[in-house]
């Protein structure tokens, strides 16, 4: 995903980032200062990758913030969030002061732009609940007493949509992975177009007809959304994780992820709003009864305008949108692993080296899904209590859904703000939003008949709104970043996908179990998945807040060649590994930062000699030694120790001092290539 220069993040205001240090007194390779030195210990600021291995945005003197004291960690972490907020609020100022709406237009090219494909599913998916209360109220016969349709037609309405957006996100997150993202973000903008282009003219010779037809067309629909998830998820991540700054990938990874997602809440609302005005204008006036004629004005006009907007963002994705892809792809074109392609066995690894995160990331959207969608079902139930006499006014309830809707979006926002704090961060804040929950729906199982009363209704009407607020402040988001972000690269999208598919079936059970079961006893059931939910993320859910992920996927490599245990840097640290990593598999006990450092930067040295080697291959006769060109992969530091460290073995051969154990021999595929030259 492409972002604008002027919004802003650490990789566009005047910030030290780690690889924009002062240049370094001169190279020496003296055993202090190079690999000898970590050898030894030795690792202190004057040495050369000083900033490039302990950067300052998430290391205090060398000493890694997770290692910290309390007192010292605390006031570390509220430091640099405190000197972030300042930053960020200073550059905001800066360009509303030069353009009052630049802030606007950068924010919506950023997040708005790129979380279109949500907005678009909030809009449709919830419609359809809203939408349901209008056709029951018209077509009493067909979507309430059932006379002239089947109830297990009208029921396989919601039953088609959610399987579809199952489909979707499993066959996607594979397509994603294995083919790209971009195809999948196109492909998903055509099918849901399609989709919504069949809703607006789903017609039938019966009303029974007419449900098959618009229980088909959401099925259709919902393949395309189920792949947005996967896709919207790991393209938002990836976007500042390989191509742009690291330091802003580390601050403000959460936040880049959950303001794309919260546009499935502007969706809700922008639907919510607009049902109310067409039929406004179509029906006169908000009361019932209502006409046939202007509900299928109504329906129609409002699929169709955003089929119309859909169909924008697949010609969008398709000849504008600049994808991280590419930069990703050069930028692991020496890796070891091929981190960017996809194969079996690498699905078969994170079934088994990752699978403690797979059940915490499926059963935990499954739990969440399970309250949200159980919330959205039975939202009638609080509405009839709160507002006993606007049973049979549709306008009345959508209203109520409205101000529901508002106060959700505190919470998306809320979470956005929140979600990068390393002493919250996402574990917390999805247990905290669990916990919450579960103890807000338990009230109502429990003195549910007390609630119904006029003395006690607002208690009713509180936990309506509270248990939206933390579904949002709380799991809803948080699932959606951690299904991505605690897996590596090359799986990410096919990780995500079969979380969010094992989530829309938490949303399937309860559409089919609340069928059976009165308004009480679905407290009693939804709450005991809040428990469940807030269990397995402690549990099984590693906090990955301020993880550089570039650490994940060196890691990953290790896995992959069947060395994970030779792997000793900070993503095994505690502080980012599962209960059940620790506790269980003992994976914390690798952790050793300095060991770390000396294997850092023999990899470091390997990468950059096939990077020298590609570049004389590619242009025969180029002289590297004063090659100082800017680098997506290596820092103009990074590239100037190594440069230095190869004249210095160069001059010992000439001076006939063999390569003695003191420094790299460069006998490689560089120097082949250099001795043929």
């Amino acid at each position: 995903m492409s972002f604008p220069n002027d919004f802003p993040s650490v990789a566009n205001t005047p910030v030290v980032a780690a690889h924009n240090q002062p240049v370094p007194p001169a190279l020496s390779l003296e055993p202090e200062k190079t690999d000898g030195g970590l050898a030894q210990g030795k690792f202190t600021d004057d040495h050369p990758l000083f900033h490039e291995l302990a950067p300052e945005d998430s290391f205090e003197k060398g000493v890694y913030w997770a290692d910290l004291p309390f007192a010292q960690r605390h006031k570390w972490v509220n430091t640099q969030s405190n000197a972030e907020a300042k930053r960020e609020v200073k550059h905001v100022w800066s360009m509303f002061k030069e353009d009052p709406l630049s802030p606007i237009r950068a924010y919506s090219r950023r997040y708005v732009i790129g979380g279109f494909g949500l907005f678009t599913e909030g809009y449709t998916l919830f419609s359809i609940g809203n939408l349901t209360a209008l056709y029951s109220a018209v077509w009493p016969t067909c979507w309430k007493t059932y006379k002239v349709c089947n109830s297990n037609t009208v029921a396989a309405v919601t039953y088609l949509q959610i399987i579809g957006i199952i489909i979707g996100q499993i066959a996607v997150g594979f397509e994603g992975d294995w083919i790209g993202r971009r195809f999948g973000l196109v492909q998903d903008a055509l099918i849901m177009t399609l989709g919504l282009v069949m809703l607006t003219a789903s017609w039938g010779t019966s009303l029974e007809g007419w449900v098959v037809c618009y229980g088909v067309s959401q099925l259709v629909y919902g393949i395309g959304v189920g792949g947005e998830y996967p896709m919207t998820s790991t393209t938002a991540m990836e976007s500042k994780s390989v191509a742009g700054s690291q330091t802003d990938d580390k601050l403000h990874r959460g936040r880049n992820v959950v303001l794309a997602f919260l546009m499935q809440g502007w969706g809700q609302l922008f639907n919510q709003g607009l049902l109310i005005v067409l039929l406004l204008i179509f029906h006169g006036r908000g009361g019932p009864p209502y006409g046939t004629v202007s509900t299928q004005w109504t329906f129609r006009i409002s699929f169709a305008i955003m089929a119309v907007m859909t169909l924008w963002l697949a010609y969008y994705r398709y000849y504008k949108k600049v994808y991280s892809s590419h930069a990703l792809l050069r930028s692991k074109k020496n890796a070891r692993v091929n981190q960017s392609g996809y194969d079996v066995h690498s699905l078969k690894l994170v079934f088994s080296h990752f699978s403690g995160r797979l059940v915490g990331t499926t059963m935990g959207w499954f739990c969440n899904d399970f309250l949200f969608y159980g919330n959205k079902l039975f939202a009638s139930s609080f509405i009839k209590i709160i507002s006993p006499d606007s049973a049979d006014d549709v306008v009345t309830s959508w209203l109520w859904n409205l101000l529901n809707v508002g106060v959700e979006m505190l919470g998306y926002y809320l979470a956005a703000l929140m979600i990068d704090h390393k002493f919250y961060g996402r574990k917390r804040m999805q247990s905290t939003g669990f916990l919450a929950d579960a103890i807000l729906f338990l009230i109502p199982a429990i003195w549910y008949n007390q609630l119904q009363t006029k003395t006690h209704v607002k208690g009713f009407q509180a936990i309506y709104f509270l248990s939206s607020f933390f579904q949002q402040f709380g799991p809803n988001c948080t699932t959606f970043l951690l299904a991505a972000e605690v897996f590596p690269i090359s799986v990410r999208a096919t990780a995500h996908g079969l979380s969010a598919a094992s989530g829309k079936v938490g949303a399937l059970v309860p559409a089919i179990v609340y069928n059976y079961v009165d308004s009480r006893a679905r407290f009693w059931i939804v709450c005991w998945f809040g428990f469940a939910g807030w269990i397995l993320t402690q549990i099984f859910i590693p906090d990955t807040t301020g993880l550089d992920l570039r650490e994940q996927d060196r890691y990953w490599e290790y896995v992959r060649e069947g060395r994970a245990k030779d792997y000793h840097g900070i993503a095994v640290h505690p502080r980012h590994l599962s209960w059940y990593e620790r506790l269980i598999l003992k994976r914390h006990l690798a952790y050793d930062i300095e060991w770390d450092r000396r294997e850092r930067v023999k990899e470091m040295r390997l990468a950059w000699e096939a990077k020298q080697a590609m570049k004389i291959e590619e242009n025969p006769g180029r002289n590297l030694d004063d090659d100082d060109d800017d680098d997506d992969e290596f820092s103009p530091k990074t590239m100037g120790y190594f440069n230095h460290e190869k004249k210095m073995a160069r001059a010992k051969v000439a001076n006939g001092d063999a390569a003695n154990g003191e420094g790299p021999p460069y006998k490689s595929r560089l120097s082949e290539l250099e001795q043929r030259e």
